[in-house]
């Protein structure tokens, strides 16, 4: 199965599937995305879209973002949640280049990992109880959607390697998200070199954070999150299978 799925306009939109549980259970293939702004689906790229089936869509971003940069076309047509995980903007493109890139954005996902609490707890359960094949996104499908993509992995209790490796599959699109980036804002100098980047050392940080915080990342779920054992419980049920395929 190919995890990336091509479309013209969107450049990060990835299927979970086949990644290998600890239990030697996998993700379900077409059930589980992860992607980019859908507000910029339109024509053959909706047509591709509406083929995967997919039923409930949880837009990770800021409702002004929403405004500005549209949301899923047709929303009606989906189990549709607007559940905005980070509480802190800040620009990546006004990044100073002086700072340690990497050390930087995860002390940022750090923020949304305590700030956002209550969103990630919702965006969990949702997941878990969706009706039909899920996807979940961002503007970039890099950051938030990162974060959420890495603890869903954890709680399914897919091994450490394997979350970094999905987050840092984002690399792939890095060079499109910039081109986007400068076509949007034809005024403006990108002055920090890392933007759109997503290289694995960001959430083994924000992995380490989270266990020298709490002891574990199934620790900061269960008791900073508040993510209910029933809840992981149902996750775990609904998105690993001892079919391979």
């Amino acid at each position: 199965m190919n995890r990336h799925v091509t479309f013209e306009r969107l450049h990060n939109f990835r299927d979970l599937g086949g990644y290998r549980s600890a239990d030697g259970r996998t993700v379900p293939w077409r059930t589980l995305y992860r992607s980019d702004n859908l507000g910029k689906l339109r024509g053959d790229d909706w047509r591709t879209f509406l083929d995967l089936g997919i039923r409930t869509v949880i837009d990770l971003r800021y409702p002004w973002e929403i405004e500005t940069k549209g949301q899923v076309p047709e929303p009606e047509r989906f189990h549709y949640v607007n559940l905005s995980i980070e509480h802190r903007p800040y620009d990546q493109a006004e990044i100073d280049p002086a700072l340690d890139p990497w050390r930087y954005l995860a002390d940022r996902f750090a923020e949304v990992a305590d700030d956002g609490v209550e969103e990630i707890r919702q965006v969990l359960e949702q997941i878990a109880h969706a009706p039909g094949p899920v996807v979940f996104h961002c503007t970039s499908g890099k950051d938030r959607t990162g974060l959420i993509g890495a603890l869903l992995l954890t709680v399914l209790d897919v091994p450490r390697e394997t979350v970094l490796a999905d987050f840092a599959l984002t690399e792939a699109a890095t060079a499109r998200l910039i081109e986007d980036w400068k076509s949007a804002n034809p005024d403006r100098e990108l002055k920090w070199p890392g933007y759109g980047r997503a290289p694995a050392v960001i959430m083994d940080l924000t992995l380490t954070d989270l266990e020298t915080r709490y002891g574990s990342v199934q620790v900061y779920l269960k008791d900073r999150v508040g993510l209910a054992d029933d809840t992981v419980d149902a996750l775990r049920a609904r998105l690993l299978t001892d079919e391979d395929h």
